[in-house]
């Protein structure tokens, strides 16, 4: 996971995270924001996605997925108790995390791993990491992830425990700040896929793969957005404002779902793009 970083970039990067510190008050505004309701409300946002006759499942599996924590001054606490809680409330087989875990420094993500900790989804928890992560200390990221029990897949898959053994989760790297390769993420992966990316972006980079559903975060929605939706600021992607929340239908592919995240990013606001859970059931579609 060794690249190349720009030193001067990272320089002013660290220089303004420091002052974006210090007018937040190292946390006191998000608390605040959090008290009167500013940082939304988590709700579940619930999917089906059907396989054709010729990706049989042996049984319905039930996703849950979860992205952009942003865990640093931006975003209180207790939206990641109030996550894991909900999570474990909800049962899924299997738990996927959309990357983004901290806003700033990586030692921020240590709140999020303890309560990710709390987790035990039969099928295992899976993970790519987002831009933030691979602007701080990506090593420390991984580490404390792994140390939760999550498994990393960078440009890589992994074929589900049985009864789910046809099923693989394709994890790429971030688009834009790693060093995605879609060849690799799906290397000898099962007939079922399930496509996990940070941004939207992953789709640009599929060329000739194929994937049955996919998984995205990055946008928040714009996190703050009219009242229809309509994202203010658009996050950076060319696919960010076309694939911004909710679910599409990818032409000669296949479904996609982008989350509106679950932490705050640079302001610990939220308005009109509440966090969001997104809890997807995969299934056979059922015969004519």
């Amino acid at each position: 996971m060794e690249r190349v970083r720009n030193k001067r970039y990272f320089r002013l990067r660290q220089f303004w995270l420091t002052l974006l510190d210090a007018v937040l008050l190292n946390g006191r505004v998000a608390r605040w924001s959090h008290r009167l309701g500013l940082h939304g409300r988590l709700h579940i946002a619930r999917h089906t996605v059907e396989l054709s006759a010729a990706l049989p499942m042996p049984a319905p599996l039930l996703i849950a997925f979860a992205s952009d924590f942003h865990a640093g001054p931006q975003t209180h606490p207790d939206l990641f108790t109030n996550l894991v809680d909900e999570l474990i409330g909800l049962r899924p087989d299997v738990v996927l995390l959309g990357g983004d875990y901290v806003s700033s420094r990586a030692r921020f993500i240590d709140v999020l791993a303890m309560e990710l900790r709390r987790l035990r989804p039969p099928l295992g928890i899976y993970a790519v990491l987002g831009n933030h992560d691979w602007w701080t200390d990506d090593q420390h990221i991984v580490a404390a992830l792994q140390n939760a029990g999550v498994n990393v897949l960078i440009n890589r898959n992994c074929q589900l425990p049985e009864p789910f053994g046809a099923v693989s989760i394709c994890g790429i790297d971030d688009p834009w700040t790693g060093n995605a390769d879609a060849v690799s993420t799906f290397a000898g992966a099962r007939p079922v896929r399930i496509f996990l990316t940070h941004s939207p972006d992953g789709l640009l980079l599929l060329k000739q793969e194929r994937f049955d559903v996919a998984f995205a975060g990055h946008t928040h929605g714009g996190q703050i957005a009219f009242r229809n939706g309509t994202q203010i600021v658009t996050a950076g992607g060319p696919l960010s404002r076309k694939y911004g929340r909710g679910e599409f239908q990818i032409s000669d592919n296949g479904t996609l779902i982008v989350s509106l995240g679950i932490g705050c990013s640079n302001v610990p606001v939220r308005i009109n793009a509440d966090s969001e859970v997104i809890l997807c059931t995969l299934q056979t579609a059922e015969p004519p």
